[in-house]
């Protein structure tokens, strides 16, 4: 409940209740508790300690004790402890308290057979018997003013991530088809400053179907428009997406987009990558194969990769067979493990019992007019452009549409002689210096 009152008024309720309240019995106080919570939105037990303090004039917030009216407590651990266990922690190279409190015997120990520290019998009992938390808490300060004054924040809780529920690998053992995972993959390469393209990846968890959506920024609105335009060309219903923990997908723009379109939101657990291993392994797979590591910014990138992710989906999804895990299997020290027979993902959706027969007419007919060898050339074709642009080019040729394909053909049975035929891989070759060039040593 929220607060109804001022502070002011808190404060002069406070100092008229407090001498009732402590002449009062059990039930009058749990009465006078009751009737003082509901006017000022406080907690009950917080409203315990400001009625049982014996100055009803302190300031909100600053009682004069924890336990009981009027009682105050020494400090246990005064200035000169603390910088006694500074030593301690110093001597130790700034381990955590956990780590420290079972060294301090054997520390003590040590110090005071080499004399390098006296310590009176209270302070060393205090030592001796002093909480990890404690010490993390009493060391706090120093732990901050050695970093530098930098205090480590932890992170606020999102109330988000309460409402989205966590799904982990072992979850999910056989899900349907529609079930998707999602992931960025950055394009910034050695840097990740200022703003470059993003890769958003979509991978179907059943039958591989991936889908890539080029991403000028990371917005968490474009993020959105691009799942929107993947559902409006799948071949089947999104039934769910399963997400990382990071802020392009943990807003509110794609929570609400799935509670408007039925879709299941789920996230991973933080540092957990096994979790999302199915697109995990397609961004290494498809984009890194792909686009290599190199940085891309700017619209004129976010198009090209528009026009290759557009030719790609159709040749990973139609013309690339993948293994998929039928069972493992522990012998001994070894594990046996046994793959289906390799499919693409069309495939495994015409064999799919889930997908419907018009939806399998138009996947066969997709395929039937689909030429590889049109598409290869296009990738190919874009993957020049991606590395023209990775190298600093500032005039970019868009590729026309009609190539040479009959020559095309023809480079493919000697495109090995060149060594890497990806251009956004390929290497400079450096020529070599005649003075690093090694010579024969003749003898005699």
């Amino acid at each position: 409940m929220g607060r109804r009152v001022s502070q002011q008024t808190r404060e002069e309720l406070v100092a008229a209740l407090v001498e009732r309240y402590a002449r009062s019995g059990r039930d009058d106080k749990a009465r006078i508790l009751d009737e003082f919570a509901q006017i000022t939105g406080y907690h009950r037990k917080h409203a315990i300690r400001l009625l049982s303090r014996p100055n009803a004039a302190a300031p909100d917030g600053l009682e004069a004790s924890v336990g009981g009216a009027g009682k105050s407590r020494e400090r246990t651990y005064d200035k000169r402890f603390v910088a006694t266990l500074i030593v301690f922690w110093e001597t130790a190279d700034r381990i955590s308290g956990k780590r420290l409190v079972p060294l301090l015997p054997l520390l003590v120990a040590a110090l005071e057979r080499h004399g390098r520290l006296v310590l009176e019998e209270a302070t060393k009992t205090k030592v001796l018997q002093v909480s990890p938390a404690t010490v993390d808490r009493l060391l706090q300060p120093a732990r901050r003013e050695a970093a530098g004054g930098r205090r480590r924040r932890s992170p606020a809780t999102n109330s988000l991530k309460k409402r989205i529920p966590v799904r982990t690998s072992g979850d999910v053992k056989d899900p349907p088809i529609g079930m998707l995972e999602i992931d960025l993959v950055c394009h910034g390469g050695e840097t990740m400053a200022g703003s470059f393209v993003h890769s958003l990846v979509l991978t179907d968890h059943a039958s591989g179907w991936t889908e890539c959506v080029a991403l000028a920024v990371r917005d968490s609105a474009l993020v959105v428009e691009g799942i929107a335009s993947v559902r409006a060309r799948l071949p089947f219903a999104i039934l769910g997406l399963d997400s990382d923990n990071g802020s392009e997908f943990i807003n509110e723009h794609l929570v609400r987009y799935c509670e408007e379109n039925a879709i299941e939101f789920t996230r991973s657990r933080p540092y957990q990558k096994n979790d999302q291993a199915w697109v995990e392994q397609k961004n290494g797979a498809i984009v890194r194969k792909m686009v290599g590591y190199a940085r891309y910014e700017g619209l004129a990138a976010a198009h090209c990769f528009a026009r290759f992710y557009a030719a790609l989906r159709l040749y990973e999804n139609f013309f690339q067979p993948s293994f998929k895990l039928l069972d493992k299997q522990r012998v001994g020290a070894r594990v046996k493990k046994r793959y289906l027979r390799p499919a693409t993902p069309c495939d495994k959706l015409l064999m799919s019992p889930e997908i419907g027969e018009d939806t399998r007419e138009r996947l066969r007919m997709i395929r039937d007019r689909l030429d590889p060898i049109a598409l290869l050339d296009r990738i190919r074709t874009e993957q020049r452009v991606l590395a023209a642009i990775a190298a600093g080019s500032t005039t970019v040729v868009v590729p026309s549409q009609t190539t040479d394909l009959d020559q095309f053909v023809q480079s493919l049975a000697i495109a090995f002689r060149d060594g890497e035929v990806r251009a956004t891989h390929r290497k400079n070759r450096k020529r070599p210096n005649g003075r690093n060039v090694r010579r024969p040593c003749v003898l005699g």
